[in-house]
């Protein structure tokens, strides 16, 4: 007679708040799915399919904007509602957004609830948490609707759009923007906009400021002139993120400077602003001015490594993060000169948070790699499409050399795994399906392997 594991009377169903997070996300994409698929969603009598809908709904939610389906011809402006709003709730975060609606009903937070909280902001201490989720708020509404402004007025004054699809076209790309999401109203994207610093510029900009994280936004606002009192975080995040974005800049306008199907054809300023977008893009933005599937196999692969990484923690970006990335760099450093610490910004690194650097980067690639000998199993796709595709998905990026609809259901639903596990991180998803955490109790005698 099998045995089964019934639930201990009075003990929570959830015992981490990764595992309520996990759910609530999975919860809001079955919701988002099932909102698309109804006929009012789609532009036609027809309605979508599941796949169509659960991918659409995935990307939103974890704010990545790779897309099967044109969003501004196949949804209707119902469907595109739902997708902003996925966008603003995926960005935002679920447990976010359900403790400060709690909190201005309620005026007050049980202990589960700042515990799961915590978890979703990245809080240091339970006393902060009530600042944090209101601060989020405030933060994100500043900032989007300052760039809604900008882009509105824009499309009005630029293009001639009448007054209220100019908002409509302002708060949508503006709330994609700071969301780090890439979904579009143009069939193009931004390639129509190549040009135009007016709606490049407050778009790239706010992709930035979403990139970088909460704590970093927050601790800018109380610190902006006193960098002596930054946190290590804020420093790495902020000193790693701008070397990123100018040799990016770089690397991307040298390597297409004279490609006639990219930036070959733009005068000098719209070849600097074009490289600096697609710079900044691969921060897990999506949004794109240049077709990627013309760019050179060089720029795709320097682009891979800049999705890889990503933004900042504790934010709406995606990737390893950028403070994985440069914590592992000064491990390097510290092995090769022979340092028995890990020093950055003269402070010790503590050898949990090199453990944990090292567990994400190498779960990551991975899962990457994995995906993407799948994909490559599945289609004739080139390699270089199929790489790119599947660290976009991961990282949460959403740009694409266009193969996305071309998958196969399998493939497409690997896509679907991937931005799900990318946008909650490796280290979440494992901690939410474990049981309990065991501790070791004893300690092994120390062993040295051969290395390299």
């Amino acid at each position: 007679m099998a045995l089964v594991r019934s639930r201990v009377p009075g003990r929570p169903l959830f015992r981490h708040p990764a595992q309520v997070i996990v759910t609530a996300f999975a919860a809001a994409v079955l919701v988002g799915t099932a909102l698309l698929m109804l006929p009012v969603a789609r532009v036609g009598p027809d309605g979508t399919s599941l796949l169509t809908a659960l991918f659409t709904a995935t990307s939103a939610v974890c704010v990545t904007g790779l897309v099967t389906v044109d969003t501004p011809t196949y949804w209707s402006g119902f469907g595109q509602a739902v997708i902003l709003g996925l966008i603003q709730v995926g960005g935002f975060g679920i447990m976010t957004l359900a403790s400060l609606v709690g909190l201005l009903l309620s005026r007050k937070m049980g202990l589960r609830s700042r515990l799961t909280a915590a978890a979703e902001t990245k809080s240091l201490g339970l006393g902060d948490v009530r600042a944090v989720i209101v601060g989020v708020a405030k933060v994100s509404i500043l900032f989007e609707s300052a760039t809604a402004v900008l882009l509105t007025g824009r499309f009005m004054l630029g293009y001639d759009e009448p007054l209220g699809r100019a908002v409509y076209l302002g708060v949508f790309h503006a709330v994609s923007a700071f969301n780090n999401a890439g979904f579009a109203l143009y069939s193009d994207s931004l390639i129509g906009f190549v040009g135009d610093p007016w709606i490049c510029l407050p778009i790239a900009v706010a992709v930035i400021f979403g990139g970088l994280g909460f704590p970093v936004l927050f601790e800018l606002r109380r610190h902006l002139g006193r960098p002596r009192r930054w946190s290590l975080h804020t420093k790495l995040t902020l000193g790693t993120s701008a070397a990123l974005l100018a040799g990016g800049a770089l690397f991307v306008t040298g390597s297409e400077w004279d490609n006639p199907e990219t930036l070959g054809g733009l005068n000098t300023p719209g070849r600097l602003l074009a490289g600096f977008f697609q710079a900044v893009m691969p921060r897990t933005a999506g949004f794109n001015s240049l077709d990627y599937g013309e760019m050179r196999d060089g720029t795709l692969l320097g682009t891979d490594i800049l999705m890889f990484i990503g933004g900042g923690s504790a934010g709406t970006a995606g990737g390893i993060k950028v403070t994985t990335f440069i914590i592992l760099f000064y491990v390097i450093y510290a092995e090769v000169r022979g340092e028995r610490h890990v020093n950055a910004a003269d402070r010790r690194i503590g050898e949990r948070v090199q453990r944990q650097a090292l567990t994400v980067a190498l779960l990551s690639v991975g899962l990457i790699m994995s995906a993407t000998l799948l994909l490559l199993e599945l289609t004739d796709l080139p390699t270089r499409d199929v790489l790119f595709e599947t660290i976009s998905a991961f990282s949460t990026v959403g740009l694409s050399t266009g193969i996305t609809a071309d998958l196969p259901p399998v493939g497409q639903f690997v896509l679907v795994l991937l931005m799900f596990v990318g946008r909650l991180g490796p280290i979440t998803l494992v901690s939410a399906l474990a049981l309990r955490e065991k501790q070791q109790r004893y300690t092994l005698p120390e062993g040295r392997p051969l290395i390299g």
